[in-house]
């Protein structure tokens, strides 16, 4: 019986991608996964990116000069350059060239958190030189006698036959104030921010009409007066009459001898909470480039422009090393 041959098994993925790489001796880069797998930037800038980092030193990168070569609009190449040098693959920098002109360097790291801390180390490293030239040794100080100090006393024994003596802690003291005490004066009555004759009319009609609809709120002509601030400051934050005269006579105790300080509690107790202000709308503005609606205080650019404009090619940019 022949022998049945057992083939080795594939080491090639079921499923997923397969690379089928041929090794390159020229036109190739290097380019590191920090750029070609990062998670936060989108896949424009990232190929951006790598199209940047596999350029010569010296080859302009502005909007104008790839939009020549890509398909995509300025606006998104703007918006790619942008999300580059947000995360550090790019830096932007500007030079005084020959004849007075200034141009914008811009660098790519292909490492950026390498380049920060190499950035911060050579920092470290001449503000240590700095500070070991301006250093100035100080003579030693001269040696200091500490007197000896005498043995402290034995203490005196103490007799077997005499149990220590147990003190109890003293009671803490009540702190109950005498009846002669003054009393804290009461909270003041609220008062409306923005005080007005209508307002007060307003007011003192609701708590003149209280007795109306509850018979035991029936008020003096001076506890209408005193009360009609509160009122006016419930009614200026918002609060319908009608839910004011619920809050105020809602469930009174029984009895109820004083009506008026009852109220004046409530005022006080159950204040509203102030209106908010309004949010004001930004209106609409036209851009002055793309003629596009955008939102904004003043008139100008909408923001895909601005970064057409920041990275436009009207001054030199290059990339550096």
């Amino acid at each position: 019986m022949d022998t049945q041959q057992v083939s080795a098994p594939s080491r090639a993925p079921s499923a997923g991608v397969v690379h089928i790489n041929i090794r390159l001796t020229d036109g190739y880069s290097i380019i590191s996964n920090r750029l070609s797998q990062h998670r936060d930037m989108s896949l424009l800038a990232i190929g951006l990116g790598t199209h940047i980092q596999s350029l010569p030193a010296g080859r302009r990168i502005g909007v104008k000069a790839l939009a020549a070569i890509f398909p995509e609009s300025e606006a998104r190449i703007a918006a790619a350059l942008r999300e580059l040098e947000h995360h550090g693959f790019l830096r932007r920098t500007r030079e005084r060239v020959r004849g007075g002109r200034v141009a914008t360097r811009t660098e790519s790291y292909n490492h950026p958190e390498a380049a920060a801390r190499r950035a911060e180390a050579g920092a470290g490293a001449r503000a240590g030189a700095v500070a070991t030239s301006a250093r100035v040794i100080d003579p030693a100080p001269a040696p200091v006698r500490v007197p000896e100090r005498e043995p402290a006393p034995a203490p005196a024994p103490v007799p077997a036959s005499e149990p220590p003596v147990v003190r109890e802690p003293d009671p803490a003291p009540r702190l109950v104030p005498s009846p002669a005490a003054p009393k804290p004066p009461p909270p003041p009555l609220p008062f409306p921010r923005r005080p007005s004759a209508p307002l007060f009319d307003e007011a003192a009609r609701l708590l003149a009409g209280l007795q109306v609809s509850a018979p035991l709120f029936a008020l003096s002509e001076v506890d209408v007066e005193r009360l009609t601030p509160g009122v006016a400051a419930w009614l200026e934050r918002g609060v319908r009459p009608d839910a004011v005269r619920v809050a105020l006579t809602d469930d009174p105790p029984v009895p109820l001898r004083h009506p008026a300080k009852l109220l004046r509690h409530r005022l006080i107790a159950l204040l509203p909470p102030p209106v908010p202000a309004a949010v004001p709308v930004v209106p609409l503005q036209n851009c002055d480039d793309c003629d596009r609606a955008f939102r904004s205080p003043v008139p100008g650019c909408c923001g895909e422009c601005r970064d057409v404009r920041a990275y436009a090619d009207d001054e030199p940019c290059l990339l550096g090393a």
